[in-house]
C-alpha cells in the first residue's frame, strides 16, 4: 500500500484513521479538505480542484483522506488500495457532531474554516448511504481488479486493520 484513498460520510473517523495509516505506512497523507475548502468555506472552483489534485497526488507515495466524487477518478486511477470506511449512519452523526461541537469555531479542517454543524451537513451523512455511496460503487467497479478495496464498517474493523499493519522501525524502537 503506497497510495490510498480513504472515502467514506463524514463522521466515518476518515482523517483518524490515514493519520494512523499513513504513521504505520511512513506515507504522507493529503487531507483533501484543507486544499478544497478556501477561507469562509468558499469552494475551490472545479477546474482548479482537479489540477489540484493532481498535482497532489502526483508523488509515489500518498494517502488521501476525503470524499469528492466528482473527482474519484483521479485518486482511482493513481490508488493502489482504496479504504472506505462504512460504519452505521447514527456513528457517523455522532462522530461529526462531537467533532463540530467540541471544536466549534476553531478552523480544523481548512484554513479559514470554523468548524461548523448545519441541518444541511447532517442531511447529507444521513443520505450518504443511498445519495453518495452508489457513486463511489460505481467507481470501484470502473476499477476493479486493479484495486484493491478493504471495506470497513466499524471503528473496531477500522482498529483491527490498522493492528494488523506493521508499525514503522522508529515506534518499534528499532
Amino acid at each position: 500500500m503506497r497510495r490510498v484513498a480513504v472515502v467514506g460520510p463524514s463522521g466515518a473517523g476518515k482523517s483518524t484513521f490515514a493519520r494512523e495509516l499513513g504513521r504505520r505506512l511512513d506515507v504522507p497523507v493529503v487531507h483533501l479538505d484543507a486544499y478544497y475548502w478556501q477561507p469562509g468555506w468558499t469552494p475551490t472552483p472545479r477546474p482548479a480542484w482537479r489540477a489540484r489534485q493532481i498535482e497532489l497526488l502526483s508523488g509515489e507515495s500518498w494517502i488521501a483522506d476525503g470524499n469528492y466524487g466528482a473527482t474519484f477518478d483521479i485518486r482511482l486511477e493513481r490508488a493502489d488500495t482504496v479504504v472506505v470506511l462504512a460504519p452505521p449512519r447514527l456513528v457517523c452523526l455522532a462522530g461529526a457532531l462531537r467533532r463540530s461541537l467540541g471544536r466549534h469555531g476553531q478552523a480544523v479542517q481548512a484554513a479559514g474554516c470554523p468548524e461548523r454543524v448545519d441541518l444541511e451537513f447532517l442531511r447529507w451523512i444521513w443520505r450518504y448511504p443511498a445519495a453518495s455511496r452508489p457513486r463511489l460503487d460505481a467507481a470501484l467497479e470502473r476499477h476493479r481488479g486493479r484495486l484493491r478495496v478493504v471495506e470497513l464498517r466499524s471503528r473496531r474493523q477500522a482498529a483491527a486493520f490498522l493492528a494488523s499493519l506493521v508499525e514503522p522501525r522508529e515506534a518499534r524502537g528499532a
